[in-house]
C-alpha cells in the first residue's frame, strides 16, 4: 500500500524531550516517518531531521507515522547496542493512550493474538492463528464519554508485552474498540470521528545504556 500524499508536520520541527551524551528523546509528531523512505519525497522523516544535527546518529526503534510520542535514539555505537538488546529482552517498558470507538465492558484485560502481515494489503496486519505470531497487550479503561455528536468513547491505557507491527491497532479493532483516525481498522464512523490516528506513545522507562540507571520519560498526550 503505497503511502500518498505525504505532507508532514514541520511546526515543531524536531522537539526534543531529553538529550545526553549518549541518547537523544523525540516527541514524534503524528504523520511524521519515523525513518526515511524509498522514494525521494518520503525522505522526510525523524531520522532525516536528527541526522542533519547528529549524522551518527543511530535508529532504536520506530513509531507508525500516524501515532504519535516519544522516540529514543543513540549517539553511540555502544549506546544503540545496549538500547537494542533492551527492546530484544523486552526491558524497556512502554505505555500508550489512545481514544478508542465504544464502552468496553471491563476496566482493563489482556489481548493475546497472532499476528501477521497481510502481504497484498501490507504494511497492514491480520491476526492468523495459523501463521502468525505471538502478541499481547495490557490494556485499561481510562474513562469513558460521550462525544459532541453523541458516539461512545473512551480512553485506553495500553502497555505491549510484545511490539508486532500495528499491534495495537489490530488488537484494539479485534476486541471491537477501534482507535478514532485509524485508516487501517476502524470502521467508517470510528476513522472519521478524528482527523488524525488517536495514538499516542506516552512513556518510555529504561535503564541508560551507559550508566544503568533508571530513566522514566514521558510526553504530554496531544488529544
Amino acid at each position: 500500500m503505497a503511502l500518498i500524499d505525504y505532507k508532514p508536520p514541520t511546526k515543531p520541527y524536531l522537539k526534543i524531550l531529553y538529550r545526553d551524551n549518549d541518547i537523544v528523546v523525540f516527541d514524534k509528531p503524528s504523520g511524521l516517518l519515523s525513518v526515511r523512505g524509498k522514494a525521494p519525497e518520503h525522505q522526510d522523516s525523524l531520522q532525516y531531521r536528527a541526522e542533519t544535527v547528529w549524522p551518527a546518529i543511530g535508529v532504536v526503534h520506530r513509531l507508525d507515522m500516524a501515532t504519535s510520542g516519544i522516540m529514543i535514539m543513540a549517539l553511540s555505537k555502544l549506546a544503540l547496542s545496549e538500547l537494542g538488546k533492551q527492546f530484544q529482552h523486552r526491558q524497556i517498558y512502554k505505555k500508550y493512550i489512545a481514544t478508542v470507538w465504544g464502552h468496553p465492558k471491563s476496566s482493563e484485560g489482556k489481548i493475546e493474538l497472532p499476528l501477521k502481515v497481510d502481504w497484498p494489503n501490507r504494511p497492514k496486519q491480520q491476526v492468523c492463528f495459523a501463521t502468525g505470531k505471538p502478541s499481547e497487550t495490557l490494556w485499561r479503561c481510562l474513562s469513558r464519554d460521550i462525544d459532541p455528536a453523541g458516539n461512545l468513547i473512551s480512553r485506553i491505557e495500553l502497555t505491549p508485552i510484545t511490539g508486532r507491527s500495528h499491534q495495537l491497532r489490530v488488537h484494539l479493532a479485534q476486541i471491537g474498540l477501534p482507535i478514532l483516525g485509524d485508516k487501517f481498522y476502524a470502521h467508517d464512523e470510528a476513522f472519521a470521528a478524528a482527523p488524525r490516528l488517536l495514538l499516542h506513545a506516552q512513556s518510555l522507562t529504561l535503564r541508560h545504556p551507559s550508566n544503568g540507571e533508571l530513566l522514566r520519560l514521558k510526553s504530554a498526550c496531544p488529544f
